[in-house]
């Protein structure tokens, strides 16, 4: 299985398991899923919740045109994680490139979320799993790890 795990460059994402000696089970949840993850660092653009304890970040990368491209949001905050990112995400002046995007509350949901655009200068870490749409957008929203203030928005990798 180990081996299998390293072929997430072909696209694979995971593998899916179960017991050797149980049957196939239709609409019943018995087998097991490990998803391939590794951990990435991208731009913030966006927020939403208040603005003194954001609930998720909206990130994105620069693509080599120098357009900040939209990549995915983050798992809901913990508190204490909004609280402390409060301080370090400037709303957007004139001219944000995400300006008159909506972005949708859900997967699979006609809502918009309502969201705070913020000048793209802050990179984060997160958990990603491999997976992507067709568009190369994350397909499942990444973990928060934490802020690397130490690095620019031209050390994250480019979309």
């Amino acid at each position: 299985m180990r081996e299998w795990l390293t072929w997430a460059s072909v696209g694979m994402e995971g593998v899916v398991f179960k017991r050797l000696d149980e049957p196939y089970r239709p609409a019943v949840r018995g087998w097991q899923k490990y998803k391939t993850r590794e951990t990435t660092e991208a731009v913030v653009g966006a927020f939403s919740g208040p603005a003194a304890a954001p609930r998720t970040l909206l990130l994105g990368r620069y693509d080599d045109e120098g357009r900040f491209q939209y990549i995915g949001r983050t798992t809901t905050l913990a508190g204490a994680t909004g609280t402390a990112l409060a301080g370090q995400l400037h709303r957007s002046r004139r001219g944000h490139p995400w300006t008159g995007w909506s972005f949708s509350a859900g997967w699979g949901s006609s809502d918009k979320l309502s969201v705070t655009l913020v000048e793209p200068e802050l990179v984060v870490e997160v958990g990603i799993d491999v997976a992507r749409d067709a568009s190369g957008l994350w397909r499942h929203a990444a973990r928060w790890h934490r802020a690397r203030p130490d690095l620019s928005p031209a050390d994250a990798p480019r979309w």
